[in-house]
């Protein structure tokens, strides 16, 4: 048996996704119009927060949350606003952005470098507080 390996499978996401670049991502952010989907683990975001106004998208609920007939659907994602996908460096939020096309969301673009990028380059971050169940 070959296992395909998961770098393969991130750089043929890339080549079906859009990506965009911090700057152009800040841009983005400022307007306010661009919602930022944040897909790590939540031990992620309590050690180094999120962008400021992210939402948190588990990636392992990507597509329950996006699929409009899913009892665990986030209305959000009806919206007809951009979306960037973002994780740590790129890798899961290029696999995810390549799920969200193929289940017909097309206004998803991936921030290239993640959130470690935004953070060297001084984005606007926010602490993260888990919700209390």
């Amino acid at each position: 048996m070959t296992i395909k390996s998961c770098f393969s499978l991130v750089n043929e996401a890339k080549r079906k996704i859009k990506s965009i670049n911090f700057e152009n991502a800040m841009k983005l952010h400022k307007e306010g119009e661009t919602i930022f989907i944040d897909l790590r683990d939540v031990r992620e975001l309590e050690k180094n927060g999120k962008i400021k106004n992210a939402k948190h998208v588990p990636r392992g609920m990507l597509e329950f949350w996006i699929d409009p007939k899913s009892p665990y659907h986030r209305e959000y994602f009806n919206s007809k606003n951009k979306f960037i996908f973002y994780c740590a460096s790129g890798w899961r939020s290029s696999l995810s952005s390549k799920t969200a096309l193929e289940m017909g969301l097309t206004n998803v673009l991936n921030l290239e470098n993640g959130i470690d990028d935004w953070i060297k380059h001084n984005g606007p971050v926010e602490q993260f507080t888990k919700k209390k169940i």
